[in-house]
Parts: structure tokens; sequence; C-alpha cells
């Protein structure tokens, strides 16, 4: 305390000298600029007629200069108790709302499962038993090769096989009577079980002469006639969008088209929102339109988010599914699509058109009790089809929507009048709902 006492004391001492120094400073200048108020005191008529007729242009580019700059200084900082006529405008009643946050996105219809179908050995074509795109069942027969061979070379075997089985049959009674020996038997095992597996073996190159659908779908163009050669060395190139299967050197393509799959790419900024959804215990929700037919709408849910961003895009790629009862969807189809990713609890929301942007950052227009407008700084979370969820105001506010543009800080406003039916024709002449 004794040091901060001694500093004062220093301080007050000092205050006299400093008063001093002020006193002469001023009296210095008021000796400079005396001579110039004794000139401005002998300025008559004209010689201030001279000066304005000699600077006249100069002098009107100033006053110029200093309107605008007053202009534009009521327009970017208006007066707060500038007040006016009341002026009209529409307003709004924010309620705090359960707000869906809906990523929108583009993508392509993609079949659930697509299959071609090809022969597993080297034959001719018997019958067809399906048509051009006929709806065909798992396990359905498509095509009979012609088998001839395959069923002598197995009925062969499975004779074989039969003949082996009965000889180990003998060799075990004989055994047990001691005709033969050990050996001898588990040599007529051996012989019984290669046997079987021969006969397995060629019943299963038999099955392959009857070709089966392996998934329930639509199948496409068919490829072959009876007695077309087919060959088991036939490539198909499948394409690398994963949207179709190429058929060349295919019989038939099965497509599954119900339930179907749409595929579409979420940009990198919205992965967190995505991914914060997805960690729910309902799965993610998606609408899809297909082209230009904006009203049919259908609705699945989201299968699988990618585990890896492609950096070429900056987005991820995410694949939903989707009811196809009607099958009016085809794989391949441009695809738009809505998905919920999750939801704002109790939040603000007024129409985008309400939220004015100025010099200090975005605000909305409050209406108090006396019918006049504060301005509310306000921050925008997130904003869907014209409607932002914003914070900076409390549930319960009437916020300006139109007729804002003139309007300042504590400027009088009235309600527009809503329009009635006899203002429009054309609503009234439509007839009224009857109430009971």
């Amino acid at each position: 305390m004794s040091k901060i006492e001694s500093a004062l004391d220093k301080a007050v001492a000092k205050l006299p000298a400093l008063k001093n120094s002020v006193k002469a400073r001023l009296c210095k200048l008021w000796q400079k600029l005396s001579p110039h108020f004794d000139k401005v005191k002998k300025i008559d008529y004209a010689t201030a007629k001279e000066f304005t007729l000699k600077y006249k242009w100069r002098i009107l580019a100033v006053l110029v200069v200093l309107y605008a700059g007053s202009k534009a200084f009521d327009y970017f900082f208006p007066a707060t108790g500038k007040t006016g006529g009341p002026q009209t405008i529409t307003s709004v009643v924010v309620e705090k709302k359960d707000i869906p946050l809906i990523i929108e996105a583009t993508g392509t219809i993609i079949s659930s499962s697509i299959v071609d179908i090809r022969p597993m050995t080297t034959n001719t074509v018997k019958t067809i038993h399906i048509k051009d795109g006929q709806e065909v069942k798992e396990g359905e027969l498509l095509f009979t090769l012609d088998d001839r061979n395959d069923r002598a070379n197995y009925e062969k075997l499975k004779a074989l096989a039969d003949d082996s089985q009965k000889q180990y049959l003998r060799a075990k009674e004989l055994v047990a009577k001691n005709f033969i020996s050990k050996a001898g038997l588990e040599t007529s095992l051996a012989n019984a079980k290669s046997a079987q597996a021969a006969a397995r073996s060629a019943e299963v190159q038999l099955s392959y002469d009857s070709i089966r659908s392996p998934i329930a779908g639509r199948a496409g163009i068919i490829n072959v006639f009876p007695g077309s050669l087919v060959q088991a060395s036939n490539v198909v190139t499948t394409a690398t969008s994963s949207t179709a299967t190429s058929s060349v050197g295919s019989m038939v393509t099965i497509t599954q088209l119900n339930p179907i799959n749409v595929q579409f790419v979420v940009p990198e900024k919205d992965i967190p929102l995505l991914m914060e959804g997805k960690q729910a215990d309902t799965p993610l929700k998606v609408k899809v339109s297909v082209g230009n037919d904006a009203k049919a709408v259908y609705e699945g849910e989201v299968l699988v988010i990618d585990n890896q961003v492609d950096p070429s895009i900056a987005a991820v790629r995410v694949r939903a599914q989707i009811p196809n009862e009607k099958m009016t969807l085809l794989p391949g189809q441009f695809a738009r699509v809505s998905l919920n990713a999750n939801t704002l609890k109790d939040a603000i929301a007024v129409p985008s058109e309400a939220i004015v942007i100025s010099p200090k950052g975005r605000l909305v227009y409050v209406v108090d009790k006396d019918d006049k407008v504060q301005s509310k700084p306000i921050k925008v979370i997130y904003e869907y089809q014209g409607t932002s969820v914003i914070s900076g105001i409390e549930s319960g506010s009437r916020v300006v929507v139109e007729g804002k543009q003139n309007l300042r800080p504590g400027s009088k406003i009235r309600e527009a009048k809503k329009q009635t039916a006899t203002s429009t024709p054309a609503k009234a002449a439509a007839p009224a709902p009857e109430t009971k």
C-alpha cells in the first residue's frame, strides 16, 4: 500500500505542472490563429462574391459529395428515433416446431440384382421355356440343352455306382464268414465310393443342360434360338457404372425390378449430417421422382453408405431401395432424390424472404406490442425451399415478411388486409365446402 500511496502523491504533485504546460500550448495556438480570425472579419460582400464565382464548380462538387454522403449515412446507419407514417406490411408469428433436414441429390435407378445367363458347357439349345420380357421366378426353368450324351453318361456311371455298392455289401457278408480278407473289403468300399463320386459328377454335368433362373425378375431379350450352339467360353463385359450389365455372350439377362435401387452421391460438406442421421435407430428415408413426372414420388430407405469418399468428385455414394410394384421404374433412369438426414427439434423457422441482409449482417424486423418494428440480428442455421431455421428471436415473435424494404427501427406499421374471395373471381367461382 505504501508504494501505491507514494505513486498517487507523485501524480498529484505533477498536476500543476501539467496544467501550466497545457495552458502554454493553448496560448501559442491562439497567437497563431488570431491573425486569421482578423482576416475573416475583414471579408465583405464583394470579396465573398468574387471567391464564390472563382471556385463555384469546386463548391458545387463539395456540396454534392456532402449531400450524397448524408443520404448514404442515413441509409446504412438509420436513426433509431426516426419514424414516419404507418407502413403496410405482412407478418407471421413464429412458433417452435420440428424441421426435417433435407439433402437433395440426383442419381440413377439401378437394379437390385442383374444376372447374365450363360451356359456352363458347349452344347446346342433344345428348348426355350420363356419369352422375351417375361417375369420369371427363382429356380424357374429357362432353357434346356441337348442332354442325350450327358444323360447316357450319367445313367452308365449311376449303374456302375449301384453295382459297386452291391459288391461292397456282398463283401461285408463274406468277411463275416471269413471267405475274404479285410483288405478285399476295403478295396470294395473304395471302388463303391469312387463309382458314386463319378455318378454325382455326371449328375452335375447333366444339370448344366437344364438352365434355371437364379433370381426372380424380368427376362430381357433372348439372344439364342432352338438349335443355336452355345459355348462356355463366351465372355461377358460388365459395365463399370453398376447400372447395367452387357448382354454380349449371354443367352438372356434377368433383372430384378421389385424392389429396385437408386444410387446417388452426397457432397462432402453434407457427410457429417448424413452420418449423424445414420446413427439413429430408424433408417434414413428417401423420396424419389423420376424424369419430369414430379407427381409420382416413390418412398424408400437407405441401404448403404459407401465406406470412402470419391476424391474426384468430393462426394460419397449412397444406395437406397424403393418399391416398384407397378414395374414403372427401369434401370438407367435419371432420378431426383430427397434424403431426410435428420430433424431439428423445437426450431424457429421463418420464410426466407423475411431475412434482410445488411452491412452489419443478417437481421429480421420484429413487431412489438405498439405496432413498431425493431431490427433483430439473427443467425441462419439451415435453409431449404423458402424456409430458414434461425436463432436470435424467441418463439411467438411477430416477424415482418413483406413490405420491409423501407422499414427502419422504430417505424410504425399496419398489417395488410387479407385478400378476400370477392376480390379473386377465379376462387369465388369455386363452391364452398359444406360444414356439418
